[in-house]
């Protein structure tokens, strides 16, 4: 089952860096190839005013089928939520956290008992985590674990829009057999924290270096548990490029590189999805081959970066082309293995790519 469909089992997979280029049919409207095809759409996402979007992060899908955004939002639109949620045809359906605008980035659902629940991570100056309700009731919320001992004095007590290694930007969660969870500070310590149940500290490992269980921006990670006898933990080391993989206790295995900043991890029976912010989703088999690459955009967004010395494109819709990304910052599937993509654009883009 998909990790943000129905999180009662968890899955992830590693990636062996295979490049193939996405092609659209002759009805121009899908990419993929034969056998892993879909329709897009950019703006299947319909969000009524007064509310608009600004920089989407992250999406989730409920055991209804239901679609969750979280977008960062503007601390400044206090009546602004950070969390939108949607039908599979993208009509709007609420809205919740206001409390978090201008933090809002990682976003899970899963299923206790019968019961659904979201978990969200947000940074800059909320530095926060929060289980939810799917109405956004606060079951609890935690801000930075001081006693792992790598945090400012002040982070937890009084949290400010400050960065830096000794600070708590928390990115994304990977759930454990146990309803425990590892946590990502993607942005702020570098570390992997791990929780129980009820959302209490545990541990850590990790912190900044140059990889072999040391990180820069490890943003997302998965609990790969499809081989009951060996499950492992899944990292998306970002800015080195790469995946690294970890016994569930934390221990280093091993790495697979070659990747163009990933972001997270999702998969879908034999499929594992992984969005690139380098302009491109991949989707990989059960023996870690790449089947396909989606909206591979890559060259044309690196040059751009090049000539800019920035990300211009993300801020210029006008360039942003059909059937291609810009910078996938999160992606999951549904149940009928329908993919959603968040892009890390300044104007939000969520794009739905059905099975052709």
């Amino acid at each position: 089952m998909s990790r943000r469909r129905f999180l009662q089992s968890s899955a992830a997979a590693i990636a062996v860096p295979a490049i193939l280029t996405s092609k659209r049919t002759a009805a121009q409207d899908v990419i993929g190839n034969a056998d892993h095809a879909f329709h897009f759409n950019h703006q299947w996402a319909e969000l009524p005013q007064p509310y608009s979007w600004q920089t989407t992060h992250n999406v989730a899908v409920d055991p209804q089928g239901l679609v969750y955004v979280i977008h960062e939002g503007d601390v400044t639109l206090t009546d602004h939520p950070s969390i939108f949620v949607f039908d599979a045809d993208g009509k709007f359906i609420r809205a919740f956290g206001e409390a978090f605008q201008g933090g809002g980035h990682g976003i899970e659902i899963r299923n206790e008992g019968g019961e659904t629940f979201v978990y969200m991570a947000a940074y800059q100056q909320a530095k926060t985590i929060v289980k939810m309700t799917t109405t956004g009731e606060i079951v609890w919320q935690q801000y930075a674990p001081m006693q792992s001992g790598h945090y400012a004095a002040e982070e937890a007590a009084s949290p400010q829009k400050i960065w830096g290694r000794n600070r708590f930007m928390p990115t994304n969660f990977a759930f454990l057999p146990d309803g425990g969870f590892y946590l990502a500070d993607g942005y702020g310590s570098f570390y992997i924290h791990r929780y129980d149940a009820q959302g209490q500290w545990v541990s850590c490992f990790g912190g900044p270096g140059q990889g072999e269980g040391t990180f820069n921006t490890p943003h997302g990670l998965w609990v790969d548990n499809r081989d009951e006898d060996s499950p492992r933990l899944v990292v998306c080391d970002r800015a080195h490029n790469q995946l690294q993989i970890f016994d569930l206790e934390g221990n280093y295995q091993k790495t697979v590189k070659d990747f163009g900043l990933p972001a997270n991890i999702d998969v879908h029976g034999d499929l594992m999805l992984v969005p690139e912010l380098v302009a491109r989703v991949s989707l990989l088999d059960r023996d870690l081959n790449t089947v396909v690459t989606l909206g591979d955009d890559r060259q044309r967004v690196l040059d751009d970066k090049a000539k800019s010395k920035g990300f211009a494109i993300r801020g210029d819709e006008s360039r942003w082309q059909d059937g291609k990304f810009v910078h996938p910052h999160d992606a999951c599937f549904d149940a009928d293995g329908n993919i959603y993509v968040a892009e890390w654009v300044s104007t939000g883009r969520v794009t739905k790519l059905t099975r052709a």
